[in-house]
C-alpha cells in the first residue's frame, strides 16, 4: 500500500511593493534541508540563492525571487520562516547605553513590516534638466555582490545595476540602450552633491524594520533598538 500524500496548508500575505495578495505555503522538510546545508556551507552566495529558490517555490512562482525587489523577497522569506518554524524568535541584542550588556528578547515575526519612508521616490532630480529613474535592487543584484570585500566596489556596482532610465532635457536613455562601461563613465561625471542624492534613494528605500525596547539589567536603563534588514531577524 502506498504511503499517503500529505496536504500542505496555505496562507495569504500582501506584497509590500505592490499590495498584491498572494498565497504561500511553509517550507517542506526537503527545502529546510537545503536551507540548513546552505547555512552550514558558510557560502553567502549559496545562502542567498537558496533563500531565493525557497521564496519562488513556496509562493507557487508568484514571487520570482531572482527578479523581485529585495525587500519583497526578505519580507516573504520572514513570513515563510514564521509559518514553517515558528512565529517567535529569540535574539541576543546589545544594550546601546553601555554597548556591552547582552539581553535576550523575543520577537513576533508576524509583527515585522516593511517600512516605507515618507517622501521616498525612485525619480531623482539631479539638476533642472537631468533626472535619473531608479529600480530597486533585486536578488540577482545582491547575489553578484556576495564575496566582494571592497565596499566602494559594491556601492558602485549596485548603483550601476539600479539605474533604469536617464532623462537629459528631451533625451531619454533606457537601460537596455546603455552598457555597464557607459554607465560607469556617466556616474563618474556626477558632482558629490548629485551622488549624495542618489545615495539617499538607497538609504530611504523600503526595508524590513522593527523597533524593540529592552531594559539593561546592569544599568536599569530602558533602550530602544531598531532592527533593520533580514540578517537582524535571523541572527
Amino acid at each position: 500500500m502506498a504511503l499517503p500524500k500529505l496536504e500542505t496548508p496555505t496562507y495569504e500575505l500582501e506584497l509590500p511593493s505592490t499590495g498584491e495578495k498572494i498565497k504561500y505555503r511553509p517550507f517542506l522538510v526537503k527545502e529546510q534541508k537545503l536551507l540548513m546545508m546552505a547555512q552550514e556551507s558558510n557560502d553567502d552566495r549559496q545562502m542567498v540563492n537558496t533563500m531565493g529558490d525557497l521564496v519562488t517555490s513556496c509562493t507557487f512562482n508568484k514571487v520570482p525571487a531572482k527578479t523581485s525587489p529585495m525587500f519583497d523577497v526578505e519580507y516573504v522569506f520572514l513570513q515563510l520562516r514564521a509559518k514553517s518554524v515558528g512565529e517567535t524568535i529569540e535574539l541576543n541584542v546589545t544594550c546601546p547605553d553601555d554597548e556591552e550588556t547582552k539581553v535576550k528578547t523575543k520577537i513576533n515575526l508576524e509583527e515585522v513590516v516593511v517600512q516605507m519612508t515618507e517622501g521616498h521616490t525612485n525619480e531623482i532630480e539631479l539638476s533642472d534638466d537631468l533626472i535619473m529613474i531608479m529600480k530597486y535592487p533585486i536578488l540577482n543584484d545582491m547575489s553578484k555582490l556576495v564575496g566582494q570585500k571592497n565596499q566602494t566596489t559594491q556601492v558602485f556596482a549596485l548603483l550601476n545595476d539600479s539605474i533604469l532610465e536617464i532623462k537629459y532635457g528631451d533625451e531619454i536613455h533606457n537601460r537596455k540602450d546603455m552598457n555597464k562601461k557607459e554607465l560607469d563613465e556617466f556616474i563618474e561625471q556626477l558632482t558629490s552633491h548629485q551622488f549624495e542624492k542618489i545615495m539617499e534613494f538607497f538609504n530611504t528605500m523600503p526595508k524590513l524594520r522593527h523597533i524593540i525596547e529592552v531594559e539593561n539589567p546592569v544599568t536599569n536603563v530602558k533602550n530602544e533598538i531598531v532592527l533593520e534588514g533580514l540578517q537582524n531577524f535571523l541572527g
